[in-house]
């Protein structure tokens, strides 16, 4: 198989096996979306999950979050990990929402990142999902299986999405990041990976898809 072809294939092998694709992180708006998914750095969804129904039955916006302390969120969101930087962001974000934004979670890339702990992937989760604009949220998985499926080199995070943005067509960036994350964490593990036994690994995956970018 040529290039496009490859990206054919996955992208039809993807949506044989994924034809759906909830977002994994529970939340019920674009505020709530990003909250969850700054609590996700380094730790899991089902863990977060967890968390957030505790954290948003106490503030599930902002006006609310700032009546709070950085330690009452604190002490909410400590089974996250990385909790002291965590719940100053949040606290901080949720300032510069409502000082800054009267209230609503900004729909650009720009305001998005100047916020605390809110780096380009997370934002780019908002803007994909809350907002519905393209973009690509590079986490581990895509990030490894790229490489694998030598559609990437791995060198950095930027350089996959990159590659991701040029190869795979825009409408379907939105739902395909989501399946490939589905993908790596079903089929394409980072460890104990079985490569003939995966359904695109067996087909255009690297000889040795244990030496993973780091």
């Amino acid at each position: 198989m040529n290039k496009a072809e490859q990206v054919q294939f996955v992208m039809e092998t993807l949506e044989r096996l994924y034809p759906e694709t909830p977002i994994p992180l529970d939340h019920k708006d674009a505020y709530t979306l990003l909250i969850a998914v700054l609590l996700s750095a380094q730790c899991t969804d089902a863990r977060v999950n967890t968390v957030t129904p505790i954290l948003f039955a106490m503030a599930d916006n902002p006006y609310d979050m700032i009546k709070h302390s950085v330690e009452e969120i604190q002490a909410i969101i400590c089974p996250c990990g990385l909790s002291p930087m965590k719940s100053k962001g949040i606290y901080g974000l949720s300032k510069m929402i409502v000082e800054k934004h009267n209230g609503e979670v900004p729909q650009n890339f720009k305001d998005l990142e100047a916020f605390p702990s809110v780096g380009h992937k997370t934002a780019s989760v908002v803007m994909s999902q809350a907002f519905g604009v393209p973009a690509v949220p590079i986490d581990t998985h895509i990030h490894r299986l790229l490489w694998r499926w030598k559609f990437s080199s791995g060198k950095s995070v930027a350089q996959s999405e990159s590659d991701f943005k040029r190869l795979f067509p825009i409408e379907s960036w939105n739902k395909l990041h989501l399946q490939i994350i589905y993908f790596g964490r079903e089929y394409c593990m980072a460890r104990g990976h079985k490569r003939h036994e995966c359904p695109i690994c067996s087909v255009i995956g690297r000889a040795d898809t244990e030496n993973r970018p780091k």
